[in-house]
């Protein structure tokens, strides 16, 4: 009987305290698989029956680009860019299948379906655990009560039948825990195959990554051709040696352009250089020269504003025209007193600027030399030019703004520039054409297909213009300024032997 009394105050443990830690760490990789399963099927761009937003991005390309035409540079970047991003759409539609068949699909598994199981199970063996305990509850007062005189025949018999369910049930319940605790077993077992599944994350990603890399940088090389190779480039703003080696040409197009213009309808404007022009007119004629898009005719009433186009050139320039590197030695030849040697140490100077700069000062100088011939009309001296146009063609590195420039630098650089406008032959001996490219040097079309550049006629009329004009805005681009690849004889003489004018009139012989 004190047996059971002890087996009357039993209660059945579920799980050993090893299982009850499983079954903790069971609910915890439950709540993490469910949560991470359900952000990673939100990244997937992936949905059923409609077209990932990079296959429809390369579609637009594509249509983009046959709108434009081979013949646009953005036609050409379009097609290019719509074929890589199918490539990469398609790379992506694998990357995902990939992702949700080996990740995605595993989680939701372990997540919804193996854990959830368990846990079920677990369940069931406590309503086993508790039907058992009832069985052998109910069992122990039949037996107690057995022991009675007059109900031990039909006691004994009572307690027997409770026994055997007893005993089944305990039965059922030995199973159903040996079962859950294999497969709790099971669960802690296998827990490098449910980590492996973000290890294949990482490596899927990584494949992605790596051909999506590959594929881009396949085009790269291509991408970077096109843009090479396609002359319509801005002027404004860009180094002169770029400008001069995409176009093929030795004087800038704006430089040519404006002094070609202004020979024709400027040299007798009264303060030309000097006088500003219309702020929208000035930026209109920009644009039109960084595009190559230039209509003569309306500018030819407006001198300043062509003057004002070929300043700001100058002065939007990376590097002056005379050079960062050779400023301090141009500003030790403005300081000598003796004008001969001034001329002789600025000639020195002078030689030692790169092929580039030097053609195109040796153009503008000419030029602004046969502006003077005109300063009765037109009231600009050389002194006059080298005070506004000097601060456009020579500035220190160290320059704080315009203002300091103009007040500090101006008298330095005015004996600099005037003395090389008054001597313009002698500093650079020889003739020059100043219309090199002929229509004031104003290409409007490319055949990208050759190297040479399409001239508009002189005789052009208004509706071709406006068709030319037309065909640029469907092009969709901001027009590249289109410039000439004919090559050019060079404008550089050899200063193998200069005449000094000497400032009172005598001349003196030098040989460098």
């Amino acid at each position: 009987m004190p047996l059971l009394s002890d087996h009357r105050a039993e209660k059945t443990e579920v799980l050993s305290e090893d299982l009850l830690q499983v079954e903790k760490r069971l609910d915890l990789v439950k709540q993490v698989s469910h949560s991470t399963h359900k952000k990673l099927t939100a990244c997937l761009q992936g949905q059923q029956g409609k077209k990932l937003p990079l296959t429809i991005l390369a579609q637009c390309m594509v249509e983009g680009a046959a709108v434009l035409g081979d013949d646009s540079l953005l036609g050409k970047m379009l097609k290019l860019c719509g074929e890589t991003e199918e490539k990469l759409a398609q790379e992506l539609l694998v990357f995902e299948l990939q992702i949700e068949r080996d990740v995605v699909e595993p989680l939701y598994v372990l997540a919804e379906v193996e854990i959830p199981n368990i846990q079920k199970q677990r369940k069931h063996l406590a309503k086993l655990v508790l039907d058992m305990d009832s069985a052998r509850t109910r069992w122990q007062q039949s037996y107690k009560s057995s022991g009675h005189p007059s109900n031990v025949q039909q006691g004994g018999a009572k307690a027997d039948s409770l026994r055997e369910e007893m005993e089944e049930t305990a039965n059922r319940m030995e199973i159903c825990r040996d079962q859950l605790s294999a497969d709790m077993y099971n669960f802690v077992a296998k827990e490098i195959d449910y980590a492996n599944y973000f290890q294949t994350l990482i490596e899927v990603q990584a494949e992605y990554h790596r051909k999506s890399l590959e594929i881009l940088q396949s085009v790269l090389p291509q991408i970077k051709a096109h843009q090479e190779a396609w002359i319509e480039k801005p002027s404004y703003g860009k180094a002169l040696e770029e400008h001069l080696a995409i176009s093929g040409r030795e004087i800038a197009f704006p430089i040519e352009a404006c002094v070609t213009m202004l020979l024709e309808c400027g040299m007798e404007e009264e303060g030309l250089f000097r006088v500003a022009p219309s702020a929208s007119k000035l930026k209109k004629l920009k644009a039109s020269l960084d595009c190559g898009v230039l209509d003569v005719q309306e500018y030819s009433a407006d001198p300043h504003a062509i003057a004002g186009a070929l300043k700001s050139y100058l002065r939007e320039l990376p590097e002056p025209l005379m050079t960062f590197e050779l400023y301090d030695e141009w500003i030790q030849a403005s300081n000598i007193q003796d004008m001969d040697k001034r001329l002789q140490a600025l000639l020195c100077t002078c030689e030692k600027l790169p092929a580039d700069s030097l053609n195109n000062l040796r153009y503008l100088i000419k030029f602004l030399a046969k502006l003077t011939e005109h300063q009765d009309a037109n009231k600009m001296t050389p002194g006059n030019i080298a005070i506004v146009l000097g601060p456009n063609l020579l500035w220190t590195h160290s320059e704080g703004n315009m203002t300091e420039m103009m007040t500090t630098m101006s008298l330095q650089i005015v004996g600099i520039i005037e003395p090389i406008i008054q001597h313009a032959d002698w500093f650079f001996p020889g003739d020059i054409e100043f219309n090199l490219t002929g229509s004031y040097g104003s290409p409007v079309h490319t055949n990208h297909n050759s190297n040479y550049s399409s001239m508009p006629s002189p005789d052009m009329d208004q509706s071709e213009r406006k068709r030319m004009g037309r065909l640029f805005c469907t092009l969709g681009s901001v027009c590249l300024l289109l410039l000439s690849s004919f090559p050019f004889p060079s404008h550089t003489l050899p200063l193998a032997s200069h005449t000094i004018p000497n400032h009172k009139g005598t001349v003196h012989t030098q040989m460098s």
